[in-house]
């Protein structure tokens, strides 16, 4: 298996010097629960960077949360989770996951057609698998980014009807949970052809496999085990998935990411935080 060459950067989109605001990519991102508040806001934070709109739905805590920010975050709207429809047709791609909760005692067998009916469901890790559900059968020709706690509630049926318009970022435990098989560079390329989708294995060497090829990134150091780096991960990757092809997206991710933590290494060693990382990626991006 070969590894990313960085000339595929220059593929990526580039803004037209005329554009204006909303050409240059609309993301949706739906996260957060009333465990975790700060997964989704660091998706939301790099995802801001990159794209012209992001429209943000978590639970009403979070909402107010990035509501408060937003005299320093103009780049977006907060929705609700029960207007999610109003916004989704708009958004190019949505990120679904970080932040999200999961239950162990699920049947995975109830229908719904309403949101407000599954955000009803007093059990988050509920709510979590069937919005997952609802929204991957209703919008099946939307990029679908799925991450985190909407990764840990799927089924890998549901799949099936996205047409290969899906990454899925899992990290070692979620991989063998998923799949039930080890996190091992040729499984995740095997899983990619047998679900038709682009696998983004988070590790120290990352795997990204499509149904046609593979690739591995190295680079990254110690520093990059704290929590919320895989956020940021998907924040980047879903924004860099509204305006490019979504295996070149993945890659592209991946690379960034690690350089952002090596470029962290040279200045502070292992001290850095999710939050450090993503606001050392657009210098990164910017020069590579």
């Amino acid at each position: 298996m070969n590894y990313f060459n960085p000339d595929e950067l220059r593929h990526l989109y580039k803004p037209d010097s005329i554009s204006h605001k909303g050409q240059n990519g609309k993301l949706m991102i739906i996260g957060g629960s009333e465990l975790f508040h700060a997964a989704s806001l660091w998706a939301l934070e790099i995802a801001s960077r990159v794209v012209d709109m992001v429209f943000y739905a978590s639970v009403p805590e979070n909402n107010q949360i990035v509501e408060k920010l937003k005299e320093q975050w103009r780049g977006g709207i907060v929705v609700p989770r029960e207007h999610i429809e109003d916004y989704i047709e708009e958004a190019e791609a949505i990120l679904i996951g970080p932040g999200m909760v999961r239950s162990e005692t699920i049947e995975k067998h109830k229908e719904f057609r309403e949101i407000k009916d599954i955000l009803a469901l007093a059990d988050e890790g509920e709510q979590t698998c069937y919005l997952t559900k609802y929204l991957l059968e209703k919008y099946p020709d939307k990029k679908w980014i799925i991450d985190a706690g909407a990764l840990q509630m799927m089924e890998l049926s549901w799949l099936k009807q996205l047409n290969g318009h899906v990454i899925l970022t899992p990290h070692l435990r979620e991989f063998e949970n998923l799949f039930d098989l080890e996190p091992l560079s040729m499984n995740v390329s095997d899983m990619a052809v047998k679900y038709n989708a682009i696998i983004l294995l988070k590790r120290n060497i990352d795997t990204i496999a499509s149904p046609t090829d593979a690739v591995l990134v190295e680079g990254g150091n110690a520093g990059m085990t704290k929590g919320g780096t895989g956020d940021v991960l998907g924040g980047l990757v879903a924004a860099l998935a509204c305006k490019n092809d979504m295996y070149l997206a993945a890659k592209a991710g991946s690379y960034f990411n690690k350089k952002a933590g090596e470029a962290l290494y040279r200045k502070v060693g292992i001290y850095f935080n999710a939050s450090d990382l993503a606001q050392e990626l657009p210098s990164v991006m910017g020069k590579l």
